[in-house]
């Protein structure tokens, strides 16, 4: 259970990040859980993260921020293992290095920063760059898709958005059948459709002749009543 210094220090920050975003990223504690920290970092223009959208999660000690928290990336990226800890001087696996004073901002910010580098650490991994292209490129799917990343959807809903947004420019929109009818059943009415046109087609013009006639007949009848009188 969060001591009540973490809970205060902790929603000072949310309230902070809201007010004032850190480029390239957002994050969010977990609505049952003010220890559990989901974030998105956005990749950098100009590099093989450019367009890839990356799920992680921070994990804080109740005694936060006297102690660091946890790091993890979900979302694949080609730089940090999914779902296993990231070693740096701002997570858990160096106490002794870690600065009250540093924020979820800085803790990020410093990811977003390492992100770019090639250091190897616990948690990191090689690949090349075109391998990152391919998964930042893939990224934001595996996201909104994967069942690995069900607080993505419910803590981002901006992301999901942007997802669907993407997908009705990516693919291409069904062409509306006439009549307003429903895409499905097109392929059962359209044989029908088809009928009908052919049926209208098949149908011969009226004779210029007969309309003359209707229209004489039908002048006479008004006609009659005035004669009368």
């Amino acid at each position: 259970m969060a001591e009540r210094a973490c809970v205060k220090r902790l929603l000072k920050e949310y309230r902070a990040i809201c007010k004032e975003p850190p480029p390239q990223i957002a994050a969010r504690p977990s609505p049952s859980d003010i220890l559990d920290w989901h974030f998105v970092i956005e990749g950098s223009d100009g590099t093989p993260y450019a367009g890839g959208y990356y799920y992680g999660k921070l994990k804080f000690p109740p005694d936060y921020p006297f102690k660091p928290p946890s790091i993890r990336m979900i979302t694949p990226n080609g730089r940090f293992a999914p779902n296993v800890r990231i070693c740096l001087s701002m997570s858990d696996f160096h106490p002794e290095s870690w600065n009250p004073m540093w924020s979820v901002s800085s803790i990020l910010t410093g990811l977003l920063s390492f992100m770019l580098d090639n250091h190897q650490t616990a948690g990191s991994i090689r690949s090349s760059d075109d391998d990152k292209r391919k998964l930042a490129k893939a990224s934001l799917s595996y996201n909104c898709e994967n069942k690995n990343c069900l607080n993505f959807k419910k803590l981002f809903p901006e992301y999901i958005e942007k997802y669907y947004q993407q997908q009705n420019v990516e693919r291409p929109v069904a062409r509306q059948p006439e009549n307003n009818l429903h895409p499905l059943s097109t392929s059962v009415e359209q044989p029908f459709l088809q009928d009908g046109a052919a049926r209208r087609r098949q149908r011969k013009p009226v004779p210029f002749w007969l309309v003359l006639l209707l229209l004489s007949v039908f002048g006479i009848m008004i006609a009659l009543p005035l004669l009368q009188i």
